[in-house]
């Protein structure tokens, strides 16, 4: 049912905000097809460290290191009443705004609206693979695959912030986004809207942005390991959304592989058990990869895409218990260095 009191009108401003550290050449196709939207009731706000002049944008210059920072600097300024964030290497299909108005305006208890991230057909053989961990549900361990492929509507409570639109009342409400994570920032915020504010997200595929992947191995695997301590740090301080089966399944792979082989050592009858659990890992990469040969006709991407998973079990299974058993997970000197290389992307 629709409420009156939660209607947004055409004339209504929304606030695109995107984080980064200069204009590069992502970011000019992120305004380009920021040009292209049917709904052109918006305002962009970039927040770079050095002054810059950036056509059709409002520019806002500041060192300091973070994507969580940047997009709270770049709300503070924002005349919006909905707050619409995207990576600088991602662009939003033309009616990216408009299918987003029409979901907030179904009900005042949505605080936000989201939808899937897809690799752009144009990235490389490597991003694509890397593409395809994400949207494969083996490779993501069953974890929101809906947030990489187009997949039924629902209501979720926990999206990244590349593609993400949220009323700026509510995001002031929760406190914005947590400087002392990254990442991880969105997920806390969505921890606050949902179970904070008691509202709701709705994930629509019809929001669609498309997002330049990290390219296997080394930066893809590198993603990973951050994603992978940040969330293991989430499931112990914030269960109600991150002490969920599929973000504790690489590690508990790792685990049977190392401790399994050990076991068959001392006693040989274990060996059939333990074959027989690599018989269906190796069968689910294989299931993986014939889907990925079916859809992009290329089977030297699907064998990139099931080394891709292992090696992405592998990495977020060692990571994940870093940051579990950690006291304590703020932005470390070295998380900030990388973050003053590169804000977003992920």
């Amino acid at each position: 049912m629709t409420s009156t009191t939660s209607r947004i009108s055409d004339g209504d401003l929304v606030a695109v905000v995107i984080p980064v550290r200069t204009a590069t050449t992502y970011l000019e196709e992120t305004i380009s097809f920021l040009r292209k939207q049917s709904y052109k009731k918006y305002e962009l706000i970039v927040v770079t460290d050095e002054e810059e002049k950036i056509e059709t944008a409002r520019v806002i210059a500041s060192k300091k290191p973070g994507p969580a920072y940047k997009r709270n600097l770049g709300v503070k300024k924002a005349r919006g009443k909905i707050l619409a964030f995207l990576d600088d290497d991602s662009y939003p299909q033309k009616d990216w705004l408009k299918n987003a108005i029409r979901v907030f305006e179904e009900d005042k208890d949505i605080v936000a609206v989201c939808g899937p991230s897809l690799t752009p057909p144009n990235d490389s053989i490597r991003q694509k693979a890397s593409g395809w961990v994400w949207a494969s549900w083996f490779g993501s361990a069953g974890a929101g695959t809906y947030r990489n492929k187009v997949s039924h509507r629902r209501e979720v409570d926990d999206f990244p912030s590349v593609n993400l639109l949220v009323r700026k009342k509510d995001f002031e409400r929760v406190g914005r986004f947590d400087i002392k994570h990254w990442p991880g920032e969105d997920t806390k915020l969505c921890l606050g809207l949902t179970k904070g504010l008691g509202k709701k997200i709705i994930y629509d595929p019809k929001v669609i942005v498309y997002h330049h992947r990290r390219p296997i191995f080394g930066p893809h695997l590198k993603q990973i390991s951050r994603y992978a301590v940040r969330r293991g740090f989430f499931a112990k301080k914030y269960p109600e959304t991150s002490r969920r089966l599929g973000y504790f399944a690489p590690t508990i792979f790792i685990s049977g592989l190392v401790i399994g082989s050990i076991i068959s050592l001392f006693y040989p009858f274990f060996e059939n058990i333990y074959f027989t659990a690599l018989v269906i890992y190796t069968g689910l990469l294989l299931i993986s990869g014939a889907e990925v040969l079916i859809k992009e006709k290329d089977l030297y991407l699907s064998w990139l895409v099931m080394i891709a998973i292992f090696f992405t079990h592998v990495c977020y299974g060692i990571y994940f218990p870093y940051g579990f058993f950690r006291k304590d997970l703020g932005i470390v000197p070295h998380e900030i260095d990388k973050q003053r290389k590169r804000y977003v992307g992920g």
